[in-house]
């Protein structure tokens, strides 16, 4: 997301850069954060709150992609009642919670409302199934904010399997 003025702004989405696309990811550095849900459904003012926070602490220190289109925010529910929020970063950065990810994850990319995630889901299966491939975990990343979703004429996300 750009901020512009006083609103947030995300940037148009690329779906080719994305769908059915594998990427061989080692030490990936991510900030981690994490937030209640309650049966996966999330707060939504948290959220704001986290990716601001973790937004800002990238920015102080130059640790955001310098291409916006390649940030991203991983999100993933361990449980039905915690999400973890993942953004991408190019380094370390002091006093945030670092993470790195590992692994070959492929991804897909859907359109629809944030509640279709379990079809999404189900469809990847089938998708992951056709190369012979297991997912081990699912991270979704949500191209557009609510407003933006409006704006761009619907929701678009990536849905990614480590497999």
């Amino acid at each position: 997301m750009i901020k512009r003025a006083d609103r947030i702004c995300c940037p148009k989405f690329n779906s080719k850069k994305w769908d059915k696309k594998t990427f061989l990811w080692k030490n990936k550095p991510f900030l981690k954060e994490t937030i209640p849900t309650f049966f996966h459904i999330p707060f939504p003012p948290m959220i704001g709150r986290k990716i601001t926070k973790m937004m800002n602490l990238a920015e102080k220190v130059n640790k955001i992609s310098r291409d916006k289109l390649n940030v991203l925010i991983l999100f993933t529910d361990p449980t039905p009642f915690r999400s973890e929020i993942y953004f991408s970063v190019t380094g370390n950065v002091p006093t945030a919670n670092n993470a790195k990810l590992s692994g070959k994850f492929m991804s897909k990319v859907f359109t629809g409302n944030y509640n279709a995630i379990p079809k999404f889901i189900k469809e990847m299966n089938v998708y992951l199934k056709s190369k012979n491939k297991k997912p081990k975990n699912y991270y979704v990343h949500y191209a557009y904010c609510p407003k933006c979703a409006k704006k761009y004429g619907g929701n678009k996300m990536i849905l990614f399997a480590r497999v």
